[in-house]
This record gives structure tokens, C-alpha cells and sequence, in this order.
């Protein structure tokens, strides 16, 4: 079994590539990062549970990097595992068996991010 990790390991692929194509659309680059700011801003909704609900989606859309990117904003903002894995639960209630294999890697980088989050107890 080959030693990863779903967080870190994913957004450090990520970046790089990330960081060329904001040099070709700086535009809609910024205007979507201005869009998230506001929608994980708290509101009705703090952004623990934004969060968590991001988590959610991307676990069901199979997208790793988004995986990654909520799992670490769900432990910034003092989720606990329990809380993850129940998200998780729903995602796996909705989206069937593709969240199944994706709800651990969620679980695995959540993990990670929590042990180094300021907020982990």
C-alpha cells in the first residue's frame, strides 16, 4: 500500500498548476476567489458548517482538491472528526457508492489538517 496523504500531498500538486492558469484568467482567478470569501464568510450559517457542507459536495462530485481545500477549512474551523464523518454520512446517504470510496479520503485529510490546526484538542 503506497503512503499518501489526501490532503497536503493533493494541494502541493495543486498549486503549481493552479498558480499558471491564474497567469492566463487573473480576472475570473480573482472573481471566483472573491466569490468563495463571501459565500464561507459566517452568515445564517457559520463557516464551520459551510464547511462542512463544501466537504460534502465535494466528496460527492470526487474532486480531490476540493476534498482537500474543505477538510482543511472544516479543521481550521474546529469541526470535529465526529462531525466530518457524519457530514460524510450524508454524502454517502445522497451520492451512494462513489462516496464511499472518496468519504475516507475526506476523512484521511480532515485528519491530517486537524492534528496540525491550531483549534485541535
Amino acid at each position: 500500500m503506497t503512503d499518501h496523504t489526501h490532503g497536503t500531498d493533493v494541494m502541493n500538486a495543486l498549486v503549481p498548476l493552479a498558480r499558471e492558469l491564474r497567469e492566463h484568467i487573473p480576472d475570473v482567478m480573482k472573481a471566483f476567489s472573491g466569490l468563495a470569501s463571501a459565500v464561507m464568510a459566517p452568515g445564517a450559517l457559520d463557516t464551520k458548517t459551510k464547511e462542512l457542507m463544501a466537504l460534502t459536495i465535494a466528496v460527492s462530485h470526487r474532486c480531490d482538491g476540493c476534498i482537500a481545500s474543505h477538510a482543511r477549512g472544516a479543521a481550521k474551523h474546529g469541526a470535529s472528526e465526529a462531525e466530518v464523518a457524519e457530514a460524510i454520512g450524508v454524502a454517502v446517504l445522497m451520492t451512494g457508492g462513489p462516496a464511499t470510496v472518496y468519504g475516507p479520503r475526506a476523512l484521511s485529510a480532515f485528519k491530517e489538517y486537524q492534528s496540525s490546526s491550531p483549534t485541535a484538542t
